[in-house]
């Protein structure tokens, strides 16, 4: 296997590929990208992974960007030229080229980078078993996380600083204590009631697609879902604490700053989840955790 990358036009090993030096993307971080699993050769979710990746272009008004048939007909290419079976598929789109200036340049073209390389998602299986621990910091991010730009100062920061003092992630809060998100996952816990609490959608938080998919089947599965906002304080109480994201489907949360979390141990419902979403991923790809 190796890392294959697409940009504008021309399929060629990652370490060949390049772009333009006033790219917006490079230079603003004008751009919006996506992340996707690749599970068996085949894309775990992709029609809503693109479906947010127009969203979000219609949010910055990047406009002329390749609709989502050439965007899958191009990601299948390079999974196929990187020979993968297990791995990621980016895709960033940027305004494109132009002389540097803070407004929107009149005739600039989208540019399209895409890449695909391996990632082994087994590694997760033991995380899922054993727990992880994260680390709480002030969010100081932009306004607008619900937009999946390339602008990850504050995640890049956020996400450094928590694996400093040893923890996977960092669980980010405004200064009232109320949680938005991690570095690059959506957060979760049970309640004293023992439902799913997730906090809803708006412009702090991005609408995982992972987030989407454990919603969807912790309904299906008739558990008690409710979506609200809530802080660091119930964080540290709560029955249970769980992360979701593409690359880290449904892992508990054992340690909090340094403390457990409840027993210390993954809950039952995280547990009934992660079977959940390996069933999931089995029903769309194929791919067998045990196998």
């Amino acid at each position: 296997m190796s890392a294959h990358a697409y940009v504008d036009g021309r399929y060629l090993p990652v370490p060949l590929a390049r772009v333009a030096i006033e790219d917006r993307g490079l230079q603003f971080g004008d751009s919006v990208y996506e992340v996707i699993a690749v599970f068996n050769r085949h894309f775990l979710d992709l029609e809503p992974h693109l479906w947010r990746l127009r969203r979000n272009l219609a949010s910055i008004r990047i406009e002329g960007a390749p609709g989502e048939a050439a965007l899958e007909a191009i990601a299948r290419r390079l999974v196929a030229m990187a020979r993968l079976t297990e791995g990621l598929l980016y895709l960033q789109v940027t305004r494109g080229t132009a002389r540097r200036d803070h407004g929107f340049p009149a005739n600039a073209r989208p540019t399209l980078i895409a890449t695909a390389r391996a990632f082994d998602f087994r590694p997760r299986l033991a995380q899922q078993q054993d727990g992880i621990a994260v680390a709480s910091l002030p969010d100081q991010r932009w306004l607008r996380g619900d937009i999946k730009s390339t602008n990850l100062l504050g995640a890049v920061l956020a996400k450094q600083e928590a694996r400093e003092t040893g923890a996977f992630e960092a669980m980010l809060h405004l200064p009232d204590g109320t949680v938005t998100e991690g570095g690059s996952t959506n957060f979760w816990l049970v309640d004293d009631d023992g439902a799913l609490v997730t906090p809803p959608l708006s412009n702090r938080l991005l609408g995982g697609i992972m987030r989407q998919t454990v919603l969807r089947l912790a309904r299906e599965a008739q558990m008690s879902v409710i979506e609200r906002p809530f802080t660091l304080a119930e964080s540290r109480s709560a029955r249970e604490l769980f992360l979701t994201s593409t690359t880290a489907p449904v892992l508990p949360v054992v340690r909090l700053d340094g403390d457990a979390v409840a027993d210390g141990k993954p809950g039952p419902i995280a547990r009934r989840l992660i079977d959940l979403i390996w069933t999931e991923v089995e029903r769309q790809t194929g791919w067998r955790r045990g196998g």
